[in-house]
This record gives C-alpha cells, sequence and structure tokens, in this order.
C-alpha cells in the first residue's frame, strides 16, 4: 500500500494519492490532471476512483477530466449535486481499492455533503482519514460557505460538532489525519504549518476535539472572527458542480507569445487586465502603467481570486523567463481561465521597443525610519490582515487590509503621499500597484515589510480590546 500527499504550498492543498494492488485514487485532485496519471504509472497502476470531500471553494477541482482520461468513477458523499456522472457515496460505504478499503464517513458541517474517507489496510486496521475541511491540523473548517435561506451558519457549526463527536473522535488515536489544507488557506482561521498529525494527538491541542467543549461553546467559537471569505470562493463551488474548459487548452491560449507592440495595443484595451508575475526586486525597477502586481513566488493564486472579481477577465502578464505556464496554470487553478499570453522578452523588450516603465518607489525600513523623524511621513498604510495589525502595528498608522483595497481606494487622495507596509512586502506591492492603477501614483512601498520594522526604533503598540481597558 502506498499513500502519498501531494502537497501545493501555494493554495496550502492537499491531495492524495493511494496505491494497492494494482489499483489508486485520487483525493481531492488539483485542476491540472497530468501529474497523477504519471504517478499512477510508476506504480503500473489504473484510477479506480477519484474522491471529494466536498465542493472546494478555493480551487478548480480536476476530477471530470481526470474521470474521463481515465474511466476513473468520481465519488462525492450525500447531498451532493453535479452536471456530471458522479457516485453519490452513502454513510458507511466501503470501497475497495486492491487490498484496502476507505469507507466514507458523512461529516456535515463544513458543507453539507462534507465527507471524510477511513482508510483501512489489507488486515482491516483503521490507518488514516482523509478528513477534507472538515478536520485541520489545529482546526476545523469554516461553517460560512455553505449557508442558505434554510440554514445558517450556526445551523452548519452545530452539524460540525455532531460530525466530529460521531464520526472521527470516535476512531483510534494512532489513526493518521489527512487533511485538505494547511497554514494560510482562507478555509479556517489557525491551521498548523504541519499538514498530517494523529488523532490522538489532535484530540490533545486541537480546541474543537476537547471533550469538555459543549456545543454551545464550540458554536460559539467557530462563529467568532470570521473574515469574510474571498469574493472567489462561491465562483469556484460552482466550478466544481460543473463541466469546465480542460486545462491544456487554456494553457494553450494562455501562453501566446505577444511581442512588444501587440501587448501594448492589448494593453490599452479596457476590458484587459495586465498582472505583472516577476519578483518584487524585478517588479518595482520598472513595469508597465496599470499593471497589477502578483508576484508567482508568494500567494498568487488566492490573492488574484481575491482581487480580480470578474473570474472571466482578459489577463495578459509579464512572467519570470521560463515560468509562463505556471502563471497561467496557477490563474487557472482558481477559475480564471482567459489568459491571453504574455510579453515575450519581459521588461527588456518592452523597453527596446521604446515604451515608457513605469517605477515604484521602494524605500529600506531604515530609510522609512528616517523619514518618518523628518516628518516626511503623514499618511502610512498598514495593510496586513485584521489579526495581524491587533498584534502589533506601527502607533498611529491607518489600517486598510489588502483585501478591502477596491472599498476603500476612492477614499484615499491622490495629491497626497502614501507609505505602505504588509508583513513582508509582498502585500504591499500589490496594495501600491492596485492604487497606481486607480490614479493614487504617488507610493511608496516599504521593503521587508513590518518583519524589517520591528528591529527598527518606530513606535509600534498593539490593539487593546476595549472590555480589556
Amino acid at each position: 500500500m502506498t499513500v502519498e500527499q501531494l502537497y501545493t504550498k501555494c493554495l496550502a492543498e492537499a491531495a492524495y494519492y493511494i496505491e494497492s494492488n494494482g489499483e489508486a485514487v485520487i483525493i481531492d485532485p488539483l485542476r491540472e490532471t497530468q501529474p497523477y496519471i504519471d504517478r499512477a504509472k510508476q506504480d503500473n497502476a489504473t484510477i479506480k476512483y477519484v474522491f471529494l470531500t466536498h465542493f472546494h471553494a478555493d480551487f478548480v477541482s480536476g476530477h471530470v477530466d481526470l474521470a474521463q482520461q481515465t474511466g476513473a468513477t468520481i465519488v462525492f458523499g450525500p447531498n451532493a449535486t453535479t452536471e456530471f456522472d458522479i457516485h453519490s457515496g452513502t454513510d458507511g460505504e466501503e470501497f475497495k481499492i486492491g487490498d484496502v478499503t476507505l469507507t466514507l464517513l458523512h461529516t456535515p458541517g463544513h458543507t453539507m455533503e462534507s465527507s471524510c474517507y477511513l482508510l483501512k489496510d489489507a488486515n482491516g486496521k483503521e490507518t488514516a482519514v482523509f478528513t477534507g475541511d472538515t478536520l485541520f491540523i489545529g482546526d476545523v473548517g469554516r461553517p460560512d460557505l455553505a449557508v442558505k435561506s434554510n440554514l445558517t451558519t450556526e445551523d452548519l457549526a452545530g452539524h460540525l460538532y455532531d460530525s466530529l463527536r460521531t464520526k472521527l473522535m470516535v476512531l483510534p488515536d494512532n489513526v493518521t489525519v489527512y487533511p485538505a489544507h494547511g497554514a494560510g488557506s482562507a478555509c479556517g482561521k489557525n491551521m498548523s504549518k504541519e499538514t498530517f498529525d494523529t488523532l490522538g494527538n489532535q484530540k490533545k491541542v486541537n480546541y474543537a476535539l476537547q471533550t469538555d467543549l459543549s456545543k454551545e461553546d464550540f458554536i460559539k467559537e467557530l462563529t467568532t472572527g470570521l473574515a469574510t471569505p474571498p469574493q472567489y470562493f462561491p465562483k469556484n463551488v460552482a466550478m466544481n458542480k460543473g463541466v469546465n474548459v480542460q486545462i491544456d487548452a487554456i494553457i494553450s491560449k494562455g501562453t501566446a507569445a505577444l511581442d512588444a507592440k501587440t501587448f501594448a495595443e492589448l494593453a490599452q484595451q479596457k476590458d484587459i487586465l495586465v498582472i505583472d508575475a516577476r519578483s518584487p526586486q524585478d517588479y518595482v525597477k520598472g513595469s508597465i502603467e496599470g499593471a497589477w502586481y502578483f508576484g508567482i513566488t508568494g500567494g498568487f493564486a488566492p490573492w488574484v481570486g481575491t482581487l480580480i472579481e470578474d473570474l472571466n477577465q482578459k489577463i495578459i502578464f509579464i512572467a519570470p523567463e521560463g515560468r509562463e505556464s505556471e502563471v497561467v496554470t496557477r490563474l487557472a487553478r482558481v477559475g480564471y481561465d482567459n489568459s491571453l499570453g504574455y510579453l515575450e522578452g519581459g521588461m527588456q523588450a518592452w523597453e527596446e521597443a521604446g515604451y515608457a516603465i513605469d517605477i515604484t518607489e521602494s524605500i529600506s525600513a531604515e530609510d522609512f525610519e528616517k523619514e518618518i523623524n523628518e516628518g516626511k511621513v503623514e499618511n502610512p498604510l498598514d495593510v496586513r490582515k485584521i489579526g495581524e495589525y491587533q498584534a502589533q502595528h506601527i502607533e498611529g498608522i491607518t489600517h486598510l487590509p489588502l483585501s478591502t483595497v477596491h472599498e476603500h481606494v476612492k477614499e484615499l487622495d491622490a495629491s497626497k503621499r502614501y507609505h505602505i507596509h504588509c508583513a513582508g512586502g509582498y502585500r504591499s506591492l500589490i496594495h501600491a500597484s492596485i492604487l497606481k492603477s486607480n490614479g493614487i501614483k504617488n507610493v511608496v512601498n516599504i521593503e521587508g515589510g513590518f518583519g524589517a520594522i520591528k528591529k527598527t526604533d518606530i513606535k509600534t503598540t498593539s490593539y487593546v480590546c476595549p472590555s480589556e481597558l
């Protein structure tokens, strides 16, 4: 028996490959299918099933394409309605894969179709449970993504409380928990950086699995402090219920090489967005006016999904050389299928063709401190998440989280100068690029973000809850 966690760091997502005696299954696959097909070929195995723990909100899955290409059967838990053929599993149903068995455990709560899959080895020993977004390492799935007119966030949280206690906590302590996500995913609040653990240890350290936690307190804890889910989440759910364009076709179209003249003509069209996916260092040296920055080495896909509001947005992009397909793939993973091509030759070709470049001012934390002391900083902006800001922030700074940039950009004054920082310098550049595209040109990025700022003598403070005063 082989069990492999296939972890994709940029999405904090885990798919799983299980093989036994020539038969294999994939649990929660990403949109690109070839890596799973290639993995099964290494074992001379046939992919028999594609299991989905639920309708994913934070990425588009490739289950339909994978099933079509391999002849595998797609399995969902109860309550799943799709536009394609599936096997609608029932609670307790067993699926044979070679010499091992997967048992479906219906665990509603995160969503109503959410299900976990319990792995038993050839001897019938319970060895692992694949928990999707029902149980994470250190946390559980958020209960606000499947709210309907007859189903509240509190209702879903109550279902999750029952599912954890009747289906998962009763399993042996030595069972390995394999979730669908790790730290960095917006599908939960406080996930651990670890990507798997024993159930026994989770019973000790995971607040949601404490035996003395009442249902009422669980619901209160789970529904408090939930950030608004990214706008692309419901759109990805809808895509995962339907049949989508195959990713190979999307990549073929999206990796068209565009010379500087063609790129410039397209960039002038109002319905086309330019993305700069290069490193922060390359971006600040010079980009194309109006381009939005989403560096491929950072949280690319989640921030694209959060800030580009139309999944059908036409996109052309500047990429690090050799990573053009990767950019298109990462866009497609979260449902942005309308890439039209990239700037052939990059910014060098752009400059050689005589086009202007747009430079973003970027200074060190030390220079930022100097400007503060000289009275040159009047409008500093902290664009981190609220939890980061509350933990520690520059005294007197304005907090405008990156996720709300479209809302607050109209409130900013184009005649003023804004110093912008995040935690490390990635999100601040995204924020600055969007401000610049909206006419707020006088922006300064703080290199290294708050991590560098803390090493200076700039005064900081923390948020104090009014109840603690």
